[in-house]
């Protein structure tokens, strides 16, 4: 499960990533955010 987590959390800061470079800064810091969260190191929604 945590290597689930780890994925989907990395997708999720990626995307925000490519988000702030296209200047959709709002969208791309939610999903950095979302991405943090959601990720085994964080506070996982899953547990």
């Amino acid at each position: 499960m945590a290597f689930v987590l780890w994925n989907i959390a990395a997708i999720l800061v990626i995307s925000g990533i490519f988000a702030i470079f296209r200047k959709q800064l709002l969208w791309g810091f939610v999903l950095i955010v979302v991405g943090c969260i959601v990720g085994p190191g964080g506070v996982s929604l899953f547990t």
